[in-house]
């Protein structure tokens, strides 16, 4: 049996370092209440959404231009019955130059349709992915979680 970890990938013109940096300004495109370091190796930042959604990563893979890892270390998803689901699984920028354009492949390797938070993990991903990351890499702008 295989398990699918969810992945989706998008074209931009912009180039892999402008890529780079955009996926590395964390609070550009997920949450400005982001918590910690995110543009290093070995970087640990946290992200909360109220008392909903609380993991912290810890930068594992960065290769400028490349590709960028993020280990969950800590995971408390409190809309799930097993609170933990994220933890110990990899969130996983691949960056490459594809046709004249750069593409970024996201994975969330571990975020597997057989677990429970699979259906909103995977559309919020959708969102951030496909969307604000998409829009801060091509018009300078994002759409990341605004909270005071």
């Amino acid at each position: 049996m295989t398990t699918t970890d969810y992945s989706t990938s998008f074209l931009v013109d912009q180039s892999p370092g402008e890529v780079f940096q955009a996926i590395t300004n964390v609070r550009g495109w997920w949450s400005n209440t982001i918590q910690g370091e995110t543009g290093k190796p070995g970087a640990e930042f946290t992200f909360q959404h109220k008392d909903v959604h609380r993991t912290t990563q810890k930068v594992t893979g960065f290769e400028p231009g490349k590709r960028i890892v993020w280990h969950v270390t800590e995971s408390q998803i409190n809309f799930v019955k097993d609170k933990n689901e994220w933890k110990d699984t990899e969130v996983v920028f691949e960056i490459a130059r594809k046709d004249g354009k750069t593409e970024v492949r996201f994975t969330h390797a571990g975020l597997v349709p057989a677990i429970e938070c699979y259906g909103r993990c995977s559309g919020a991903w959708d969102f951030y992915v496909n969307g604000s990351l998409q829009s801060l890499i091509a018009t300078g702008e994002g759409k990341p979680i605004q909270e005071q």
